[in-house]
C-alpha cells in the first residue's frame, strides 16, 4: 500500500509513518507534506500513484478541506486532528476514518482493518466518497472553532448572527456582538451550514434569519437588511439573489 501523509508536524508525521510500517511491513510512505501549498500541486501530479492519504485537519497555512476545494480527491482519506469537531467536515468527503490526536497504533490498526472491510465490498475505493456523503445528507455544522490570542472557543452555530468577508479575511459575529476571525471562506461556509437558517445574500454576506430584523426595498430592484447586531457596512441583497431571498424568507 502507498501512503501519503499531509501533517504540519515532523514528530506526528515520523510516528504515523512508524506506525504504519509496524501494521504492514509493505506500506511505502511517498510524500510527507506539511501544507496546503505543498499538497495541493503533489495531490493534483502524483494522486494516481497513492491508494490512501492521511491528513491533519489543521495546517499551519488552514485547514485541510481546502484541499478538496484545489483538486478533486479521488483516494480514500484518514483524517487526524487534536479536535473532535471536524467529523461532520470529514465525512463529507472521501474519509474512511477521522483519528483524534494523540493516535496510538490500536486506533490505526482498527481505521486500517475498516479500510480494507469497505475495499473488500466496493470494487472502487475511490467510490467511498459518494458513500459516505449519502451517509452523512442532511447534517450541517452546528459549531465553529475559534481563536483568540492563545485561547480556543466553540461557538454554537445558532450564536451565529451573521459570517463577512472583508478582503481575503471571513469573520463571524455572534448575536451578542462579538467579532471572531475564522478559516473559512464563504463558499466553503455555504455547503456546512443549514440553507434553512443561513443564506449568502451578496458577495460579501451569510446571514442567520433571526438576525434579519427589517428588510427595505432598495435601488435598482435590490433589498437592504437591518441586522441585530448592526453590520459595519451597509447589508444589501445582490439582484441575482432577491428572488431566492424572498423564498426563503417567507419560508418556502
Amino acid at each position: 500500500m502507498k501512503v501519503a501523509i499531509i501533517e504540519d508536524e515532523p514528530l506526528a508525521a515520523e510516528k504515523l509513518e512508524r506506525y504504519l510500517q509496524k501494521h504492514n511491513g509493505e506500506v511505502v510512505v511517498l510524500a510527507k507534506l506539511p501544507s496546503l501549498e505543498t499538497a495541493i500541486p503533489w495531490i493534483s501530479e502524483h494522486q494516481e500513484s497513492v491508494d490512501l492519504f492521511f491528513m491533519d485537519v489543521q495546517l499551519t497555512d488552514g485547514l485541510s478541506f481546502e484541499i478538496f476545494s484545489n483538486v478533486q480527491v479521488k483516494k480514500p482519506v484518514i483524517f487526524t486532528t487534536a479536535f473532535d469537531e471536524f467529523a461532520i467536515d470529514a465525512f463529507k468527503v472521501n474519509s474512511i476514518d477521522y483519528l483524534l490526536k494523540p493516535i496510538t497504533f490500536t486506533d490505526l490498526s482498527r481505521a486500517l482493518k475498516k479500510l480494507k472491510t469497505l475495499q473488500e465490498q466496493f470494487s472502487k475505493p475511490a467510490d467511498l466518497g459518494p458513500v459516505v456523503q449519502e451517509l452523512s445528507k442532511k447534517k450541517y455544522k452546528d459549531r465553529f472553532l475559534v481563536r483568540m490570542g492563545n485561547h480556543i472557543h466553540s461557538i454554537p452555530s445558532e450564536e451565529i448572527a451573521y459570517f463577512y468577508a472583508e478582503g481575503r479575511d471571513v469573520y463571524l459575529r455572534t448575536t451578542n456582538g462579538k467579532k471572531y476571525l475564522i478559516d473559512y471562506t464563504l463558499e466553503g461556509l455555504e455547503e456546512l451550514l443549514d440553507p434553512n437558517q443561513y443564506l449568502r445574500i451578496n458577495r460579501s454576506y451569510i446571514v442567520q434569519l433571526k438576525a434579519i430584523t427589517d428588510v427595505i426595498v432598495y435601488s435598482n430592484r435590490r433589498l437592504k437588511l437591518t441586522l441585530e447586531p448592526k453590520a459595519e457596512t451597509d447589508v444589501v441583497v445582490s439582484r441575482e439573489k432577491v428572488a431566492q431571498f424572498k423564498r426563503w424568507f417567507e419560508g418556502d
